[in-house]
C-alpha cells in the first residue's frame, strides 16, 4: 500500500502549485475508493482540504479553499491532483494525501497516508 505525494514547494502569494498523489493499484482496488488532501501546520490538527470519491464521483472542498483550489482525479493513473491557485500565506502547511473508504472530513477515517509535501507561501 503506497501513496506518493509530490509537487510542493515555495511560491509567492497569489501564485499557483499543483500537487499530485499517486496510489498503488492495490490500494484502490481492494480497500478504498476515496482519496483526499489534508494539511497540517505545527501545533494544529490535520485539516481537511478536499477529496474525491471514485464510487459516487463526488468532490468536496473545504470552505477555506473553495474558489481557489480544484481537485481532479485520473483513474487510469490512480492519481489525485490538487490544483492550488491564488495561494495565500495561510495555505502554508504540509499537505498529505490520504485514501479511505468514504468521503469524510475526519482524518481518523482515512486508512492510508502519503508522506506529506511542504507548501510554503511567502507574502
Amino acid at each position: 500500500v503506497q501513496l506518493q505525494a509530490c509537487g510542493g514547494g515555495m511560491v509567492q502569494a497569489g501564485g499557483t502549485l499543483r500537487l499530485s498523489c499517486a496510489a498503488s493499484r492495490r490500494t484502490l482496488a481492494f480497500s478504498t475508493n476515496t482519496m483526499a488532501w489534508f494539511r497540517q501546520t505545527p501545533g494544529k490538527e490535520r485539516e481537511f482540504v478536499g477529496g474525491n470519491s471514485h464510487g459516487s464521483g463526488n468532490t468536496v472542498l473545504a470552505d477555506s479553499v473553495k474558489g481557489r483550489f480544484t481537485i481532479s482525479r485520473d483513474n487510469a493513473k490512480n492519481t489525485l491532483y490538487l490544483q492550488m491557485n491564488s495561494l495565500k500565506s495561510e495555505d502554508t502547511a504540509i499537505y498529505y494525501c490520504a485514501a479511505g473508504t468514504g468521503l469524510t472530513r475526519r482524518y481518523s477515517d482515512y486508512i492510508y497516508w502519503g508522506q506529506g509535501t511542504l507548501v510554503t507561501v511567502s507574502s
